[in-house]
């Protein structure tokens, strides 16, 4: 993987950054996410195989010398419920918490749309009452890391989180 993927991660993640800033200040008080708030963040989630080397290329100290947390808690997670590579998170974390919206094709081509929320942040407006630019629509992000993949030659396999630590363990 170039040093230029790595760069252009980075000013994708920021652009994600500045996205979901502004639906978290137009959801406000809606959001109860906080330090220490992990419900979303879960074993099951997977990345992209150029996140997981940003993840590899800035923290390989913790990958090989520490220790993941319990299962069933994403293995970045400190003690405190806090996240050990917040500046370097996948694209994923930095969704979390927001209303999202997305878009599939049933089995007979028509498209449906569908709406979720994490349950701490479900009070306020029903989701179904949110115009479309209120939420965040899953899908293009996931197409342009795809794209980004593609263009470096990377596989289209995901990673589990907790993953890394066994590929760069002791």
């Amino acid at each position: 993987m170039t040093r230029d993927s790595l760069k252009t991660l980075k000013a994708l993640h920021g652009r994600v950054d500045a996205d979901a800033s502004k639906l978290a200040a137009r959801h406000g008080e809606r959001l109860q996410c906080r330090l220490g708030c992990k419900d979303c963040c879960v074993d099951a989630l997977t990345v992209f195989e150029v996140e997981a080397e940003r993840i590899r290329q800035h923290h390989g100290a913790l990958l090989r010398e520490g220790t993941p947390h319990a299962q069933g808690a994403c293995a970045f997670l400190d003690g405190d419920g806090g996240c050990r590579i917040y500046e370097d998170r996948p694209f994923v974390c930095r969704t979390q918490g927001l209303p999202l919206l997305w878009f599939e094709e049933t089995e007979d081509g028509e498209i449906t749309e569908s709406r979720d929320i994490c349950p701490l942040n479900a009070e306020g407006e029903p989701l179904e009452h949110l115009p479309h630019d209120a939420c965040w629509t899953l899908g293009t992000v996931e197409l342009e890391l795809q794209a980004l993949q593609d263009r470096f030659g990377v596989s289209g396999a995901r990673v589990a989180l907790r993953d890394l630590f066994h590929q760069h363990g002791p």
